[in-house]
Order: structure tokens, then C-alpha cells, then sequence
């Protein structure tokens, strides 16, 4: 009698309300859009040139695109720290924020997203490097919906580091299968990447004996990275720590490749 595959148990599950809470920023983005494989992406470059390999952070975002202001100023930020910054839309125009009708589907919008960013994620880093050269020094960050795809590519030798915050859609085996260093940066309440969930991925890492850093944010919830209300005290200091952290991590990490 065949075996039959066992499925690898869900750590961050899909999308929820959570994933479409927060707050809209304000400010005036720097960067550009322009199309890398013939998918729509937004780029962000450091003020002054970068002599020697350029170091990139592939944005993998969350389900407002990498075309929303909050994502936009974020990517600015990365950039200001030296970083040539892509933020793929694999959404293509289509972020879930514009769907205000009633009857819209939520499930259907999101099986039709994953599917057209799993077919573009591959194409769009080979187009990336072929821009930015085989000697660039990568590395990798994703938002709740982008969170897979910074750990998929964190299986291969494409980057050398990579962080995420506020995951959804991961499995035990995105963290079995990883080789290259890992930021989680985590909320307290979050529904989606619950305290048992990443608790057993921080185990699998152990397990694997790879580089790895954990934060977690008291008083903030899923999206405090993207979406959190800069009024409030707390949430904006998890918000531009996370966004701290996450840039000296690939800002260690790229000095040592």
C-alpha cells in the first residue's frame, strides 16, 4: 500500500480580518515605479552610490502592495540605510485595500494572488538579478502575505539573510527547509502567527542550528509592522524598531558575505 504524503502542519495560517486592520500613513514617498520581468515593482535607491557590490532587500509585501504609502515609506526607509529596495506587486494592480464593494470575495482574491505570486516570485529575482548583478549581495524581507516567500528563497543561495513580521501562510517545512539566518519579528496578539506557532518555529531553527533573532512587541497585534497608528506611542516605536532591526540585520549579514 502507497504511502500517502503527510502535509506539513500550518504555522501562520491565511489571511484574516487582522491581515486588513491598521492605520494609512502619511508622507512623501521617494521612490519609482518601473516593471523588472514584466512585473509591476516599486524601487527605492540609497541616496549616495554604493561602491563594491550592491546590496539589495527584495519586499516581499503584504496585501496592500508594495505600492501603498505605508509600504512605500517603509521601502524608502530601508533605502536611506544604503539598500537598493524592490518591492515586487505581485498583485498586479489588484491590492486587496481598493475592494470595497460587499459581495466581494476574500478567498477567491486570495487563492488567485497566491497563485499569480508564486508564478512570478521565481521570474521576478532572476530579473532582479540580471539588474543587479550575480555578485549583488541579496537579502529578504516579507509582510504577513510576503512572509513565504522571503523563507522560500531562504532555501536557496538567492540571499543571505532574511526577516519577516507578521507572517501568514507558512508551514513547518518553510522552516525545515531553511539554510540561510532569520529575523522574526512578532507581534503579542497575533492570531494568524500565534505565541505556540512561533514557538515551534524558533525550535525547528534550534534544531537546524541556523543564525536566528526573535523580537516580540508588547501591545501591538498582526500588521503593527506596516500599519501601526504613528499616534500612539507604542505602536509606532514597535513599528520603526522592527524596521531598525530588520535593516541592521541584513546590514550585519551583507557585511559578512
Amino acid at each position: 500500500m502507497a504511502e500517502t504524503k503527510q502535509e506539513s502542519r500550518v504555522l501562520a495560517g491565511p489571511i484574516g480580518d487582522c491581515c486588513l486592520q491598521g492605520v494609512k500613513h502619511t508622507g512623501d514617498a521617494v521612490g519609482r515605479a518601473t516593471d523588472i520581468g514584466d512585473i509591476p515593482t516599486y524601487i527605492s535607491e540609497p541616496v549616495k552610490a554604493q561602491e563594491g557590490r550592491k546590496k539589495v532587500v527584495l519586499f516581499f509585501p503584504d496585501v496592500y502592495g508594495p505600492f501603498y504609502v505605508n509600504a512605500q515609506l517603509l521601502q524608502d526607509y530601508y533605502a536611506s540605510q544604503g539598500f537598493h529596495v524592490l518591492g515586487i506587486d505581485y498583485f498586479f494592480g489588484d491590492p486587496i485595500h481598493i475592494h470595497t464593494e460587499p459581495d466581494f470575495d476574500r478567498a477567491a482574491w486570495f487563492q488567485k494572488s497566491r497563485k499569480q505570486a508564486e508564478e512570478a516570485v521565481p521570474k521576478w529575482i532572476k530579473a532582479v538579478r540580471a539588474i543587479y548583478g550575480e555578485d549583488g549581495i541579496y537579502t529578504a524581507v516579507g509582510y504577513c502575505f510576503g512572509g513565504p516567500y522571503v523563507l522560500e528563497a531562504g532555501a536557496t543561495e538567492q540571499i543571505v539573510a532574511g526577516a519577516f513580521a507578521h507572517p501568514a501562510g507558512l508551514t513547518e517545512d518553510h522552516f525545515k527547509n531553511l539554510t540561510k539566518p532569520i529575523l522574526l519579528s512578532c507581534a503579542e496578539v497575533d492570531h494568524t502567527f500565534p505565541a505556540e506557532s512561533r514557538r515551534r518555529a524558533v525550535d525547528i531553527i534550534i534544531e537546524k542550528k541556523l543564525p536566528y533573532h526573535v523580537q516580540v512587541f508588547s501591545g501591538v497585534s498582526h500588521g503593527f509592522g506596516t500599519r501601526g497608528d504613528p499616534q500612539v506611542e507604542n505602536s509606532r516605536w514597535a513599528k520603526e524598531e522592527s524596521a531598525r532591526s530588520i535593516i541592521s540585520w541584513f546590514a550585519r549579514w551583507s557585511a559578512l558575505a
